[in-house]
C-alpha cells in the first residue's frame, strides 16, 4: 500500500511562488526527477536554469519543450561527464551568470556494476559525490556573493536515498575508495555509501559555511519509478520492491516523486528549511530518523577534509 506520509498539500503549481529573476542549476536533468524539476521550475518564471546530462537530443528536446510553454526562460544545457573530476570542473566554466540561486543536485546512478571513474575512484562515489562536490566548490563563491545581496534566498540541495542505511559498518571505507569495492551485496554498499555521503556532506557544508545565509539540505524523494530504478538489475528491483512492501511504501510515479525536491528548491520559505537537515517526502525534517552514523560530525569531518585533498588536485 502507498504510504500516505507521501502525499501531503504541496501543489508546485501553485504553491511555488514566481521565480523572477533566480537562476537555477539543476544536474542530470535530460531525464527522470531532474528534467520534471526542470519542467516544473520553469513554469514559475526564473531568469535562466542551467541543466547537466550527458544526451544532447534529450537536451534540445526538453529546451525545445519548454521554450513552447514559457518563451521567456532561458535554459542552458552543459554537457559534463561525472565520472570525471576534471571534466566536471571545466564544463562549470559555462555557467557565466552573476548569481546563482538553487542548487539542485540531483543526477545519480544506482546498482551499477563495480568500476572505479577516470580519477579511479569506485563509481558510486565519484559520481553520487565526488561529482557534486566538485561542482559546489566550483559555484560555491558565486551562490556566497548572491546570499549576501538584500533579500537573497540560496539553497543548495543534495538528493539522497533511504538507502543510506545499507551502508558498510564503518560509514565510509575511506581505505578501499580507490577500488571497485567488490563482494557480497557490494552494490547495496556502494550506493548506500554514496547516499549517506549526500547527507553528511550536507550537514557539514551547513557547519562550514554557517556565516553566510545559504541552506544546505538533504532530501530523500521517495521510492520513484524512473528510469534510474527501472535501469537496475531485475533482482535488485525484485528486493528493492520487497523490502518497499514491507516498509509500506510503493513506487511513486514522478509527479509524485518531483515534490519533496520542488518543495525544498522553491515551495517554502528559506525559514523553514533547518541548515544541514535531512528531509523526507515531503518537507518533513527527518534528522530523527538517521543512525549515529549519519549523525556522526566526526565522519562528516572526515568525509569534507577527504574530498577537500581530493578535489585541491584538479
Amino acid at each position: 500500500m502507498p504510504n500516505l506520509e507521501q502525499f501531503v498539500n504541496f501543489d508546485p503549481e501553485k504553491d511555488i511562488p514566481n521565480l523572477d529573476g533566480k537562476v537555477i542549476f539543476i544536474t542530470g536533468g535530460t531525464s527522470g526527477l531532474g528534467r520534471v524539476s526542470v519542467t516544473s521550475l520553469a513554469k514559475h518564471n526564473p531568469a535562466h536554469i542551467y541543466f547537466t546530462g550527458r544526451n544532447h537530443q534529450a537536451a534540445e528536446k526538453l529546451i525545445h519543450e519548454v521554450q513552447i510553454e514559457k518563451p521567456s526562460v532561458r535554459l542552458t544545457f552543459v554537457k559534463m561527464d561525472m565520472t570525471s573530476l576534471s571534466s566536471v570542473k571545466t564544463a562549470c566554466k559555462e555557467f557565466i551568470h552573476d548569481r546563482l540561486d538553487v542548487l539542485m543536485c540531483n543526477a545519480g546512478v544506482m546498482f551499477i556494476p563495480a568500476g572505479v571513474s577516470s580519477d579511479g575512484f569506485e563509481l558510486h562515489f565519484a559520481i553520487n559525490h565526488l561529482a557534486h562536490a566538485m561542482i559546489i566548490q566550483e559555484l560555491l563563491p558565486l551562490m556566497k556573493k548572491t546570499a549576501s545581496l538584500p533579500g537573497s534566498d540560496v539553497r543548495v540541495l543534495c538528493l539522497t536515498s533511504t538507502a543510506w542505511m545499507s551502508h558498510p559498518k564503518n560509514g565510509i571505507t575511506f581505505s578501499t575508495l580507490r577500488t571497485p569495492q567488490k563482494g557480497f551485496m557490494g552494490s547495496s554498499f556502494r550506493y548506500g555509501q554514496s547516499k549517506l555521503a549526500n547527507i553528511i556532506y550536507a550537514a557539514e557544508l551547513a557547519r562550514q559555511c554557517a556565516n553566510t545565509n545559504i541552506k544546505f539540505i538533504s532530501v530523500h524523494p521517495g521510492a520513484v519509478n524512473t528510469h534510474l530504478t527501472m535501469s537496475i538489475p531485475w533482482h535488485l528491483r525484485l528486493l528493492t520492491t520487497i523490502v518497499l512492501w514491507f516498509l509500506g511504501v510503493t513506487f511513486m510515479e514522478e509527479a509524485q516523486g518531483r515534490l519533496s525536491q520542488l518543495w525544498a528548491a522553491a515551495g517554502c520559505t528559506k525559514d523553514e528549511l533547518v541548515n544541514g537537515g535531512f528531509y523526507m517526502p515531503v518537507g518533513r525534517l527527518s534528522n530523527d530518523r538517521l543512525d549515529k552514523t549519519a549523525l556522526s560530525p566526526e565522519l562528516a569531518l572526515e568525509l569534507w577534509v577527504y574530498t577537500q585533498n581530493i578535489l585541491s588536485k584538479f
